[in-house]
């Protein structure tokens, strides 16, 4: 019995007990391999999707499983917190559940695809499936790039994402209406030229040879007419042309204006997935490329459609023989359109798609150019950047080819429909059908009908240029948030400061970072978390600042659950120090107001003398109106930190969160912020992160953490005296010695005696 076997499927133990489980002539249409059991650990299950049924190994159960395909069944599939699960209902029933990482999301989005595809008819190509070399994931059909390691998933753009436009465009639909109103006066006023091209051929050149005379006063009225009808043509043309103009620059405007706006709203997840480069890109270059498209190629497609519809219907109000034959190439240029509009709109956005690779290696290597100096990696970004401009290279050349044939052929189509209108033409002439006037003014049409549908043939290149682009801005805006805003937000009101962890858990992707997590914080209360490295005390702060929602369990503040409470009336209570602190470019002062920008001169230096960053600052040229260079180039990284902590300072938070806020500054100017955050803290919740323990030693409560969970909390004298976890990081720091030499672990061995100091 032989069954279908993908050559580069992805191999898995069970795949010869799969083929023995097979019937005949039943083929594998889709597999995909779990990494996590039904317990929730790492393990290697199987999802087989024949043609007849859905066949499981589980390998917690080391038992396989099978459903018949059936027109109820279902399959839902969603992601939480680095976790993505798959479920197969029938009804409103649950039949199973199956959990993997987000490392294979993409190709359980592919295995998902084919469950959903099953009662589609067959492609004959359908039983071949094709597997990415490097990573296993099932490549899309007729595709070389694979979506998995390209780290995104990739669907080609519709050119009916274009019309998602009109949402931009309503507002301005007045004047819309307006500009096609000329674009219709000035296509007609174009038409006039021609079709008096026939009286003066019939009525006067003709009877002119023939040594008739010829009326002046006629001559003039005609030649007055191609005049006045080129006059209107211009006149309603310019006119158009400035007004369509204005309205596609407002809707590009607006189109990224809102994707910016919608971009800041996004949680820090996305950013973490997104390189600078290629967002940059969208915004700026795409949304110009829309506003090229709308102010100018959209144009020419309407104006091109209008005149290819008005001149046809004159040509077949004159002889509708000859038009026909005016229109025997549209067929051959239709069908060569269909054929090239999906390779065409495919590679545009893979162009881009590269394009951003040039890019994000530009925004990677400028702003830390410094390091790369310092390293002398100035040949090895150069590298860099010649692979991803050969890359964009390749991808347009391979692009240009198709283009390049294309064009010319529908040159040559139209060329070759003139020469039958020609011999037609000539044909009708010599047997009186038609006189030489209407020939002529047939000749002068179809050069305009030819031209246009030329113009309308290039313009599939831009129309499917401009669908990839609007396709990637269209991506972000439809990013939904994982930080999203409660439907009714709850009033805040006076935030007295209380933070209450009730067994909280977190992942990132597929770790865990913090697990069963418990912690109840008075108001007021200064807290230090103490931990290694990679114990979960930065992803603590991210959670209480809502940067990030908790996988489970809850966070509140006075009482009142984060997610209930509107981000930014929540955020406007906390000041966040970081470890490493971010200015931007501006003067000293719009940096340290950036959080209150309507602070007066006064505030401003208040929070400086606090933050002990005044002296410094008189010390510059131009005092607080001295500007920072970009990321704060010019200052110190004490002076940065100082004026993080200044900026802050002016909001007066209720919650003030300290993460690893003096680890950039030296040992006198630490004494000196420590001096001010003793007095800052009184009467305000804070939250203090620090390598050195002896900062945290005015806290009232320190926090130890070590994976994810609180393993000691007390005063520094209480689990000093403990000699527990605390007692010995703090040991390890007083004699110089690297923690992680001496206590691999901070959990105790049961086996191992504790040595006294």
């Amino acid at each position: 019995m032989q069954h279908h076997h993908p050559a580069d499927a992805p191999e898995h133990p069970q795949w010869a007990a799969l083929q023995a489980r097979l019937s005949d002539a039943e083929n594998a249409a889709a597999v995909l391999e779990v990494d996590l059991d039904s317990a929730g650990r790492f393990n290697r299950g199987l999802l087989v999707l024949t043609d007849r049924r859905l066949l499981a190994w589980d390998p917690a159960t080391a038992a396989w499983s099978e459903w018949a395909l059936r027109p109820d069944l279902a399959m839902r599939i969603s992601d939480h917190a680095g976790v993505g699960s798959l479920e197969l209902v029938d009804g409103s029933q649950r039949l199973a559940l199956w959990r993997f990482t987000l490392q294979i999301n993409l190709q359980a989005q592919r295995w998902h695809e084919a469950f959903e595809r099953r009662d589609e008819p067959a492609r004959p190509d359908a039983e071949e499936l094709s597997f990415c070399p490097s990573c296993k994931a099932p490549l899309p059909p007729e595709s070389e790039e694979c979506p998995t390691c390209a780290r995104e998933l990739h669907t080609p753009p519709s050119t009916w994402v274009l019309l998602r436009l009109w949402r931009f465009a309503k507002p301005y639909q007045g004047q819309l209406l307006l500009g096609f109103a000329l674009m219709l006066g000035s296509t007609a006023a174009t038409l006039v030229a021609p079709y008096l091209t026939m009286p003066l051929m019939d009525k006067v050149l003709i009877p002119f040879q023939q040594g008739q005379r010829i009326d002046p006063w006629v001559v003039g009225l005609y030649l007055s007419g191609l005049l006045g009808a080129g006059l209107v043509s211009w006149l309603l043309g310019w006119a158009k042309t400035y007004i369509l103009a204005l309205v596609s620059e407002r809707i590009a405007a607006d189109l990224r204006t809102t994707t910016f706006d919608h971009l800041l709203s996004l949680s820090l997840e996305y950013f973490g997935n997104k390189r600078t480069g290629d967002l940059m890109s969208r915004i700026g270059s795409e949304t110009d490329r829309l506003s090229v498209f709308l102010s100018l190629h959209a144009l020419d497609f309407i104006t091109d459609v209008l005149m290819l519809v008005m001149t046809a219907s004159i040509l077949f109000s004159i002889n509708p023989w000859l038009a026909l034959a005016t229109l025997l190439p549209l067929p051959f240029i239709a069908w060569m359109i269909h054929l090239v509009r999906d390779r065409l709109r495919t590679g545009f956005e893979k162009i881009d798609r590269v394009w951003g690779e040039v890019t994000s290696v530009l925004a990677d290597t400028i702003p830390g150019i410094r390091v790369v100096k310092a390293f002398a990696q100035e040949k090895r970004e150069a590298q860099r950047f010649h692979q991803a401009n050969a890359h964009n290279l390749a991808v347009n050349d391979k692009l240009n080819k198709t283009w390049s044939l294309f064009t010319p052929t529908v040159s040559l189509l139209t060329e070759i429909g003139l020469l039958v209108v020609w011999g037609f033409g000539i044909y009708l002439v010599a047997g009186g059908d038609i006189t030489v006037g209407v020939l002529t003014a047939f000749i002068a049409y179809i050069g305009r009908f030819y031209g246009r549908m030329d113009s309308m043939s290039r313009i599939v290149s831009v129309t499917q240029k401009a669908a990839a682009g609007a396709k990637r801005i269209f991506d972000i805006i439809d990013h939904q948030s994982n930080v999203p805003e409660p439907t009714n937000p709850q009033p805040l009101g006076a935030v007295k400061g209380g933070i209450q962890i009730e067994d909280i858990g977190f992942r990132y992707g597929n770790r865990a970072v913090i697990r069963g997590l418990s912690l109840d914080i008075k108001p007021g209360e200064m807290i230090g978390l103490v931990g290694h490295s990679g114990s979960g005390k930065s992803t603590l702060v991210n959670l209480i600042c809502r940067f990030y929602d908790v996988t489970e369990g809850a966070i509140k503040v006075d009482g009142t659950d984060l997610r209930r409470i509107g981000v930014a009336d929540y955020r406007r209570h906390i000041g966040l120090v970081l470890q490493e602190p971010f200015l931007f470019f501006g003067t000293i002062a719009e940096n340290i107001a950036y959080g209150k920008p309507d602070a007066s001169r006064e505030e401003i230096v208040a929070a400086a003398r606090a933050a002990h960053a005044h002296e410094f600052i008189l010390r510059l040229a131009q005092g607080y109106d001295s500007l920072v260079g970009e990321r704060g180039q010019g200052l110190s990284g004490g002076e940065r930190q100082r004026i993080s902590i200044a900026r802050a300072l002016l909001i007066n938070p209720r919650i003030l969160i300290l993460d690893e806020a003096t680890s950039s500054v030296d040992t006198e100017t630490e004494k000196e912020i420590q001096k001010a955050l003793d007095n800052l803290v009184q009467g305000r919740t804070t939250i203090a992160i620090a390598h050195r323990l002896s900062t945290l030693r005015k806290a009232d409560r320190l926090v130890v953490m070590d994976r994810g969970q609180v393993v000691e909390v007390g005063p520094h004298e209480e689990l000093m005296a403990k000699q527990g976890y605390y007692w010995r990081l703090y040991e390890a720091q007083a004699r110089r010695v690297d923690a992680d030499d001496e206590q691999p672990a901070l959990l105790p061995n049961p086996n191992a005696h504790t040595v006294q100091a």
